[in-house]
């Protein structure tokens, strides 16, 4: 039988006990009971993140309340001069057997280095896969997380050929990255990937070696110059945009004028499935030297990353690509409760410290706090649906497949799969583990979110 996690599911008896959370000492000095299994909790409780790092820890008293078993020590990794470390030493004194946190990579690579060494787990919120190794799990949505379910899905749909045209910055490399192990995964050719600079020129002389628009030969039947699954000849207005009288947009659009009108219709570019990254002015440079080197929706589908659904509305002119996001729908038990308890809806981060304490609390009720039953199979259910701790300190999730529409905004087309499937594609049930919900069950269920 599915185990489940009752942190909220108890909010829906007569006993509310979780509504009278009290402040947490952050002395990390309580006596350990032998057998006892207590949990640790670092975060930014005072600097510049301590903003973050207090919502983080109210999402993780609701899933652990004061006075709930098992008990949870509360450390600040904010302090100046080694805050982390210092955190990591108080949580081994305080006899803790799992530690949730830190927040960053840095910190989260200072705390490690110190657990590991006492065979402590450690489930950090930084979405860095860097950090990712046995004994450390990266409970952050990761770009190689997103980029692994777009490969799925477009492989699924019969593309072959992948390429990604990305800013050179950490999240353009490492979603580069995501995209090379995603297609030796998959077992398709491996991807090209092209960075670009922070310059309409950068971007439109690389768009057009990766397109390899000067070598593609003319066809037969004519199509039209500008795909209109980009919208019309105007640009990408939408998007922080860039305006017609814009200077950069003009000597972007210039530098190629001829290549659409000579060959009004050309062969398909090298690809068939094309990863972005940019937002902003650069995304609206890119669909720009997309249209001019024709590389469109006919022959290649366009991926991005979950970011995109921040300001999916104005994507219009990229519609019919895909971008991966959860849905609402699961989380909306949570943001209830949260809500309730603090009068405030809570930030997307805070969902990863929510999980984190329901499974921490849930094994350490039944003795299981051991990396075995950390890496069951067949995974949880969590705040945003299932996911799963490999043995690698990677994090396994399901993500949904949104759809960009010609008026902009997103519409759900492959919902979150509620069960994981292995490779040898053999369906393993889920275990409900973290149920936001004030029922304690959640229903599988395929209905958009």
């Amino acid at each position: 039988m599915a185990s489940v996690f009752l942190a909220l599911g108890a909010c829906s008896g007569g006993d509310d006990s979780s509504s009278h959370i009290t402040p947490t000492s952050l002395s990390g000095n309580n006596a350990t009971s032998p057998g006892e299994q207590r949990i640790g909790l670092i975060l930014p409780l005072s600097g510049p993140l301590a903003r973050i790092g207090a919502r983080m820890h109210d999402a993780a008293r609701l899933a652990l309340p004061s006075g709930k078993m098992p008990p949870m020590d509360v450390f600040d990794s904010g302090v100046a001069g080694g805050g982390a470390t210092k955190a990591a030493s108080e949580a081994i004194a305080a006899g803790d057997r799992l530690v949730l946190g830190p927040l960053t990579a840095g910190e989260t690579a200072q705390v490690a280095e110190i657990l590991q060494g006492q065979n402590i787990p450690e489930l950090a919120f930084t979405s860095d896969v860097q950090q990712a190794r046995p004994g450390v799990w990266v409970m952050g949505v990761t770009p190689e997380q997103q980029v692994r379910r777009l490969v799925e899905a477009a492989v699924a749909e019969g593309r072959k050929h992948f390429a990604a045209f990305l800013p050179d910055n950490a999240l353009g490399h490492a979603l580069g990255e995501g995209l090379e192990v995603a297609c030796q995964e998959a077992n398709v050719e491996p991807p090209n990937v092209v960075f670009h600079a922070d310059s309409a020129e950068d971007i439109s002389q690389k768009m057009a070696t990766l397109s390899e628009i000067s070598t593609r030969r003319p066809q037969q039947d004519t199509l039209s110059p500008i795909d209109v699954s980009y919208g019309g000849e105007e640009g990408p207005s939408a998007i922080n945009p860039v305006s017609d009288s814009s200077d950069d947009a003009a000597s972007s659009s210039q530098k190629k004028p001829s290549t659409a009108a000579a060959n009004p219709s050309v062969t398909p570019p090298p690809f068939d499935a094309l990863l972005l990254g940019d937002t902003g002015i650069n995304l609206a440079r890119v669909i720009t030297e997309m249209k001019t080197d024709q590389v469109n929706s006919s022959t290649v589908r366009v991926l991005g990353p979950m970011l995109w659904r921040s300001f999916d509305g104005k994507l219009g002119d990229l519609h019919g690509a895909w971008y991966v996001a959860f849905g609402q729908k699961q989380r909306s038990g949570y943001v209830r409760q949260y809500q309730a308890m603090y009068h405030q809806a809570p930030s997307p981060v805070t969902d990863f410290a929510y999980d984190a304490a329901a499974l921490a609390g849930a094994l350490a009720r039944q003795d299981k706090l051991d990396t075995e039953n950390l890496t069951r199979s067949d995974g949880f259910i969590g705040v945003n649906g299932l996911f799963k701790l490999r043995t690698d300190g990677r994090v396994t999730r399901e993500l949904g497949i949104y759809q960009i529409l010609p008026g902009g905004g997103g519409q759900l087309i492959l919902p979150a799969s509620q069960m994981f499937h292995p490779a040898a594609s053999v369906p393993q049930k889920a275990k409900e583990a973290v149920s936001p919900v004030a029922s304690p069950k959640v229903k599988k269920s395929t209905t958009p979110s």
